[in-house]
């Protein structure tokens, strides 16, 4: 069994998550985005609470507001920065990224231990998490789905009644929406959908309710 849990952190309000399996509690992070000693001790908590062995550091994409806490993570779990190579570029831009929203901190580059591609599959246990490349709120941007829990990470690519902005750098509008029908509307619609910022969602309210497909 999968089991999955949700914290709201930063001023951006990004959603990262905690995927587990019950049996082996060997865990993975996604999209670390604590800014503060007190979000940090937060995940921290759930961590230690739930007794989880943390086995990679997932990340959608590399935009700054989902990477606040990769180096915190990395130092405290010793587990693997998981990206898309595509995102590698914006990654070394997260200082340029930080200016641009004019954020009062300093960031170094992002450093990825390793890239990962449409198709790999990642274990927790018994349990697997399938990359899909889904290019559009940035090029490198990843979706993870996790069947046995019936659930899509989608980070900035879908949103509950939205879709992500495509108007920053790599940003595409077409690609986005042909991400979105190439791999989101094609999962069962009952598919919980778990963004980057916002509430839940499914596969079948979006494909009904959704103005942008």
């Amino acid at each position: 069994m999968v089991n999955i849990e949700h914290f709201v952190f930063n001023p951006f309000q990004e959603t990262t998550y905690l995927i587990w399996d019950t049996d082996t509690r060997e865990a993975a992070i996604v999209d670390p985005g604590m800014s503060t000693p007190q979000e940090e001790k937060r995940l921290d908590t759930a961590i230690m609470d739930k007794n989880l062995s943390i086995k990679a550091i997932l990340l959608t994409h590399a935009h700054v507001d989902h990477t606040f806490g990769v180096e915190y993570a990395k130092s405290q779990y010793h587990a693997p920065v998981l990206l898309h190579k595509a995102d590698d570029f914006l990654g070394k831009q997260r200082a340029e990224q930080a200016k641009r929203f004019h954020l009062p901190i300093e960031l170094g580059p992002l450093v990825a231990d390793r890239f990962i591609d449409e198709g790999e599959v990642l274990s927790l246990g018994d349990n697997k998490i399938f990359a899909l490349h889904a290019p559009g709120h940035s090029p490198g941007s990843l979706l993870f789905y996790i069947p046995a829990a019936k659930s899509l990470i989608s980070g900035d690519v879908l949103f509950q009644g939205s879709i992500g902005r495509t108007d920053l750098p790599g940003g595409s509008y077409p690609q986005l929406i042909a991400s979105i029908n190439g791999k989101i509307t094609t999962l069962p619609p009952s598919t919980i959908v778990y963004p980057g910022h916002g509430p839940s969602t499914t596969v079948g309210e979006e494909m009904r309710y959704n103005p942008y497909f």
